[in-house]
């Protein structure tokens, strides 16, 4: 099977992507509540980078009352799938430099930074969220967790593990996603994180984590160790100070 451009894949997928979300929905809103609740008093503005179909960003822009909202997506088939969304700006992550404005709130949610290559381009991302955020704005960010063990196992865990150790490399937790999701199969090229590579991406494009959840990819429970699921920062531009 070839491996898919993830624009190319969600176009496939996108008639039965809720499926797909479906098998991951406890997590999903674990991530769409904890998002909510952060949201920063007074906050107008919204921009959510690889929104999907845009129901995730409608949720949280109705629960707290966000009235300016700009969804990038760049696959027309997951556009389709939510006509009552605001307009959507077919713009994939690596155009935000041609955004004006700045936001209230940015999101780039269920692992949306694993799909772009290479690491350079993720912290030029980064950047652009620094750039973009509004002076007392919030970025929120979830990754799959390389080290998740109560996903992957402890033996594939402890590889990964002893790999970074011993060949630490920007590419180790580059890995292909197979998708079979009605009949329709893709391999779609991924990446997975460690919160040392984040912390260091969100250093090297200007950004301050102000927290980190761990969030059971199973079950959305809170967990305690980061071996115990996938990671959801909230960052702010480090020149700004955040109440």
């Amino acid at each position: 099977m070839d491996t898919d451009d993830p624009v190319a894949a969600y176009d496939r997928v996108a008639s039965n992507f809720s499926q797909l979300s479906e098998q991951r929905m406890r997590y999903l809103d674990r991530v769409d509540e904890l998002v909510i609740s952060h949201v920063p008093a007074g906050s107008r503005s919204l921009l959510d980078v690889g929104a999907g179909d845009g129901r995730r960003a409608l949720r949280i822009a109705q629960a707290r009352g966000l009235t300016q909202l700009v969804l990038l997506e760049p696959s027309q088939g997951m556009q389709r799938r939510n006509p009552a969304a605001p307009q959507f700006l077919a713009w994939r992550a690596e155009q935000l430099d041609s955004l004006k404005g700045s936001f209230d709130v940015i999101v780039c949610l269920w692992n949306v930074l694993g799909h772009i290559f290479p690491n350079a381009a993720r912290v030029e991302v980064m950047r652009q969220f620094a750039r973009l955020t509004a002076p007392r704005g919030l970025i929120f960010v979830d990754v799959n967790h390389r080290y998740n063990a109560a996903l992957y196992g402890p033996a594939r865990t402890g590889f990964r593990f002893l790999q970074d150790r011993i060949r630490p490399s920007e590419n180790n937790g580059d890995v292909l996603v197979a998708w079979n999701i009605a009949g329709v199969k893709c391999r779609v090229p991924g990446h997975v994180f460690t919160h040392r590579e984040v912390r260091a991406l969100a250093h090297a494009a200007g950004l301050t984590i102000d927290r980190r959840f761990v969030i059971d990819y199973k079950t959305g429970q809170i967990r305690r160790f980061g071996v115990q699921g996938n990671l959801l920062y909230l960052l702010h531009p480090a020149s700004a100070a955040v109440e």
